[in-house]
């Protein structure tokens, strides 16, 4: 009975030898895995992209901004004149904070008054109001009482009542409910999921039944199959899309605060970058146990490094600039921002054009090893 159940056992560990793309990704996926979440993934957000909208220009204003840009939790992106302009910044993603300094913060200070100070942050993240807050708190906090001992050290000065006061301000998702932050970019991740997958298995599901051969030597053209095999699956992006964000509206109360037309023209552009990377697969795979294990290795990164769990501001900068590769990045700021935000499409346009470069290359690469013949 053991020599039997051990040729059976040889036998099977032959074949999955021979499988030279499964024995690639058994080794593969471990390693990528531990690199993303022992190196890449960081709880604690850094580097949040912060304006300043200073109103008193004062030497001390400018540095408790730049006292904020020394402690690491803040990269100071540029200066804004008023709340409409920071509106701004935090809609297109160009900052997710901002300090507001009153007309009077270095006089109140110079004076004893309770200077007070005012941090805009965004809250369709709520992992990075925590973060933001809190540090800026200690910063406030810790520059009242440096301000406390200089005062108490000169002569005929009393010992300041009061010293920094921080006010934050939590913008687009006030009570920082998870689910909004969430549910959006679900959209994402289920289209992900389904473009790829689906697109790379029904093209090796032909392969494995001949009937690719069929279509081969069929009148039809390359580009009329390619755009056969895929349309129905853009049919149901659109529908899963459609489903997600109702649900979304009526069981857990998220917002859409933008435009339904400027997200669902944008997110043809995201499904139509999936579609082609699917088609990309279903030409490397043979069969679709392969098609399914390389869909599920690209989209292990996408939930990872696009922000869709962990706070992208906190990935050191190689796994930033690899994630900014990956068509969910771009369009979980595309999604949350419109949904969110109320964001336009000058405010998305920069990722509307990551997204649609991604697809140039998607598309041209796809088409390149997609061709009307039996792979």
């Amino acid at each position: 009975m053991l020599t039997r159940l051990f040729a059976i056992a040889w036998k099977e560990l032959l074949q999955l030898a021979r499988d030279r793309l499964t024995v690639a990704m058994m080794v593969v996926l471990p390693i990528v895995q531990l690199l993303l979440f022992g190196y890449a993934i960081e709880t604690d957000v850094r580097h949040i992209p912060t304006v300043v909208f200073d109103q008193d220009h004062s030497a001390q204003s400018r540095d408790f901004a730049r006292s904020m840009a020394a402690t690491g939790f803040y990269d100071l992106v540029g200066e804004v004149r008023g709340y409409d302009e920071i509106g701004r910044a935090l809609r297109s993603g160009r900052a997710k904070v901002a300090l507001v300094v009153p007309v009077d913060y270095a006089s109140d200070l110079t004076r004893g008054r309770p200077a007070r100070l005012e941090l805009v942050v965004d809250g369709s993240d709520p992992q990075t109001v925590a973060s933001a807050t809190n540090t800026a708190a200690s910063l406030a906090a810790a520059r009242s009482a440096e301000v406390a001992i200089t005062r108490q050290a000169r002569a005929g000065m009393p010992l300041a009542p009061s010293g920094i006061h921080l006010e934050p301000a939590t913008w687009y998702n006030p009570d920082l409910r998870t689910a909004v932050y969430i549910v959006p970019g679900i959209v994402g991740v289920i289209l992900t999921m389904t473009m790829v997958m689906l697109t790379a298995m029904a093209i090796a599901r032909e392969r494995e039944r001949g009937t690719l051969e069929q279509l081969v030597v069929s009148p039809v053209r390359s580009s009329e199959l390619v755009v056969g095999k895929i349309l129905p699956y853009v049919v149901i992006g659109y529908v899963q899309m459609t489903l997600i964000l109702t649900t979304g509206q009526v069981v857990f109360d998220v917002p859409f605060l933008g435009s339904r037309p400027l997200l669902y023209a944008l997110a043809f552009v995201f499904i139509a970058a999936n579609l082609a990377l699917g088609l990309f697969f279903s030409t490397l795979a043979k069969t679709q146990q392969q098609a399914m294990q390389m869909s599920f290795f690209f989209i292990l990164p996408n939930i990872l490094l696009s922000g869709f769990m962990f706070p992208w501001e906190g990935m050191p900068a190689p796994a930033r600039w690899l994630s900014q590769g990956l068509p969910l990045t771009h369009f979980l700021r595309i999604v949350r921002g419109i949904a969110l935000k109320g964001a336009s499409f000058d405010d998305v346009y920069g990722e509307a054009v990551w997204l649609a470069g991604i697809l140039v290359v998607l598309v041209t690469v796809a088409s390149l090893r997609f061709t009307k013949r039996i792979g």
